[in-house]
């Protein structure tokens, strides 16, 4: 029975739940509902451990859980030796010091000793202000620290940034990044376990699907050498002949999400008939 840790909360819990959905591995709630903190799914070998997203490195690593999916800000604070087995695509952010707008502050080097970071991210920041020669009081803080220089208790912060509204609501700019953060699949070993490495090509498939749709034509007999030339695919198109009046094929292929646009309309300029696009489930190489 393998076991995979995923956020009991935050801004994770509910794209990791899409995302275990597409792979088949559906929670399911008993009597106690959604407030279950270990649950199975419809995988029968895979249950769910409902965990802190900041916890979730160190219990992976201790072993209560074979696999985690938390923030890769959560893993470099943590420090804990995990693999990274993938990266999920959504949560994305960065992790930034900021400072005032008025504050003049335009380089780590300008918070020497004596200066005030305030942050959940203690020893990321530690680490940082260590490779730039310069020791801040650093000290932890777990609800918004984005109000702090305000209330004049910090000189700046060490925090994460998506779109840079709250900073600016807080009369706060980005002085520097440090690290750029997403949704992590992580395990103490991506490979050597038969039931992680499964868990792990699964949700590969289902995160390489988001970007291939796949293509569905007919093309007149006439027309399809000229067609399949500006088709791509991975190892080939798969062309039928169709039983039909006039020679017709029909002709499919994965097409990359950034190139969908060019090949319909190329398809369709070249004689293509009947395009019919679809989203792909999962895509193993």
């Amino acid at each position: 029975m393998a076991k995979i840790a995923v956020p009991s909360k935050g801004r994770l819990r509910e794209p990791t739940l899409s995302l275990l959905s597409r792979a088949g591995i559906d929670p399911i709630y008993g009597d106690t509902g959604d407030r279950s903190l270990i649950v199975p799914t419809l995988m029968d070998d895979v249950r769910l451990a409902f965990l802190r997203p900041e916890d979730i490195p160190s219990l992976v690593y201790l072993g209560a859980s074979d696999l985690g999916i938390t923030g890769l800000d959560y893993v470099a604070e943590s420090g804990v030796d995990v693999d990274v087995c993938l990266r999920l695509g959504y949560g994305n952010a960065s992790i930034v010091l900021a400072a005032p707008e008025e504050s003049g502050i335009e380089r780590a080097e300008d918070l020497g000793e004596g200066a005030r970071i305030a942050t959940k991210y203690v020893n990321i920041a530690r680490r940082f202000f260590e490779s730039r020669g310069v020791s801040p009081l650093i000290f932890r803080v777990n609800g918004s620290a984005e109000v702090l220089p305000k209330l004049g208790a910090a000189d700046a912060i060490v925090d994460t940034v998506s779109t840079g509204v709250t900073l600016r609501m807080h009369g706060l700019r980005p002085v520097e990044g440090i690290l750029k953060t997403e949704a992590v699949l992580i395990a103490r070993n991506c490979t050597g376990n038969r039931e992680v490495e499964a868990i792990v090509e699964t949700l590969r498939g289902v995160v390489n699907a988001r970007s291939i749709k796949m293509v569905m034509m007919n093309v007149p007999g006439e027309k399809l050498v000229d067609v399949l030339r500006i088709l791509p695919s991975m190892g080939g198109p798969a062309v039928t002949k169709l039983e039909s009046r006039e020679p017709m094929w029909e002709v499919i292929t994965a097409v990359p999400v950034a190139e969908l646009h060019r090949v319909v309309y190329e398809a369709k300029r070249r004689g293509a008939r009947d395009i019919v696009v679809l989203g792909a489930e999962r895509v193993v190489p």
